[in-house]
């Protein structure tokens, strides 16, 4: 318990230093984490229950070559793209944004410093350094929550591909 109030304090004490901005990082690194956890709940547990029915479905036809045949199996295949690619673009939006919301705690940390040079002057450089972190912080708060996005945003991406060519190939083209 003890730990978990001095990670509390610690949490706390970076969001103070780096400012607000960091709430916005963190909203976007935790809607992005759900959203890539449940594609990949959705790979494991009910995609291929939808894979295995679509299988037997088309083994179960009595006609496959005809061209009415194909196009239901066409509709199938993009059915279940459709429902593996959903979300994949949120979740590269969200990647995306991270360094860009990170780049907005900068500016409003450069403004800091700015009004305080404007208040105080340039003779007292440790009022102008609470602007100089909440500057630097999100910006590194950002990049750090883009660069866990890319890797398992990027892996997830080329497991959907394989899930669906593996559809494809299951299904055969007479």
């Amino acid at each position: 318990m003890l730990f978990l109030i001095g990670l509390w304090e610690s949490v706390r004490g970076f969001i103070a230093t780096g400012g607000n901005v960091l709430y916005v990082v963190a909203f976007a690194l935790f809607l992005m984490w759900v959203l890539m956890i449940e594609r990949y709940w959705f790979l494991t547990s009910t995609y291929p229950k939808l894979r295995d029915k679509i299988i037997s479905e088309w083994d179960a036809r009595s006609d496959t070559t005809s061209w009415y045949a194909h196009r239901i199996r066409d509709a199938w295949i993009s059915q279940a793209s459709d429902k593996l690619g959903a979300r994949m673009l949120l979740i590269k939006t969200l990647v995306a944004m991270c360094p860009l919301i990170g780049l907005l705690g900068t500016v409003t940390g450069m403004i800091t410093v700015f009004e305080t040079m404007a208040e105080q002057g340039t003779g007292n450089p440790r009022l102008m350094a609470g602007g100089i972190s909440m500057a630097t912080i999100p910006t590194m708060a950002g990049m750090v929550a883009a660069l866990s996005g890319v890797f398992f945003s990027s892996r997830l991406e080329a497991k959907v591909k394989i899930a669906r060519e593996k559809l494809v190939d299951s299904l055969p083209h007479h």
